[in-house]
């Protein structure tokens, strides 16, 4: 499998998750990827799935209380409930609908406390997802966009997954991110691969379509393929117009 996987968490926001899948599928995605589903049927999401023949790729864990500031729970100590109650929901929900992959999200805290819950929290989170074949990601995002968010980089990732030790861990390697905080994006993937179970894109630093800004995807997308990476890449933009109007970026970078 090659291609792009649409992330519904930014495209098509205009619709139902359900009728999302089957405009991505209309638009020539390979995949479909998104952020929380929970408050769609499953059987409404499986039904999209199987109609359009498109894999999940992935969902997220809840953020938490976001009117109250929450970015994701499994690193903050004293919410160890909360947060694998997020797990076991997001476990659930990925298992019903045949999703590859459940980012488990970091949340806002730093120091020491935070990097030991994270680790239990994630320990947690790869013992409920293995008995379904699911993979569970951790994924840096910058300080521009997630000020104290605790995962920042892909050399700290890398560190956690390899203190967790679970073998359904892995790096989400989001590009726009990983440019804006590491750069040198070729050389990352390069030394990363090993440790990447999805990858993402979106222009940098405008976060709009892949096709512009700072990084030259078309070397991108060689450079991925050049490394034995075949699943399909996220498009995890935000849109500058409507989702139709952009999506020549696809055959620009392909």
């Amino acid at each position: 499998m090659s291609g792009f996987s649409a992330n519904l968490g930014f495209l098509w926001t205009e619709l139902t998750l359900p009728d999302a899948i089957r405009a991505a599928a209309a638009a020539g995605f390979d995949a479909v990827e998104c952020h929380w589903p929970y408050d769609t049927p499953v059987e409404a999401v499986k039904s999209a799935l199987n109609e359009t023949g498109l894999p999940m790729l992935g969902l997220n864990t809840v953020r938490g209380n976001v009117a109250a500031g929450d970015n994701g729970l499994a690193a903050l100590p004293g919410r160890e409930d909360e947060a694998r109650a997020a797990i076991d929901q997001a476990v659930s929900y990925a298992q019903a609908i045949a999703a590859h992959n459940i980012h488990v999200m970091a949340g806002f805290a730093q120091g020491a406390d935070a990097r030991e819950t994270f680790i239990t929290n994630l320990g947690y989170a790869c013992d409920a997802a293995l008995p379904h074949g699911i993979t569970i990601l951790i994924e840096p995002l910058n300080h521009h966009d997630a000020p104290g968010y605790f995962l920042n980089t892909a050399d700290q990732a890398a560190e956690i997954i390899e203190a967790v030790g679970a073998q359904n861990l892995k790096l989400m390697f989001d590009c726009y991110h990983l440019q804006i905080m590491q750069g040198d994006i070729t050389r990352r993937l390069e030394q990363f691969m090993p440790l990447i179970g999805h990858i993402q894109i979106a222009a940098v630093p405008s976060r709009g379509e892949p096709g512009d800004g700072e990084l030259d995807y078309r070397h991108v997308m060689q450079t991925i393929r050049s490394l034995g990476f075949t699943a399909p890449v996220g498009a995890e933009y935000r849109p500058v117009a409507s989702t139709e109007a952009g999506l020549s970026w696809m055959q620009k970078i392909a």
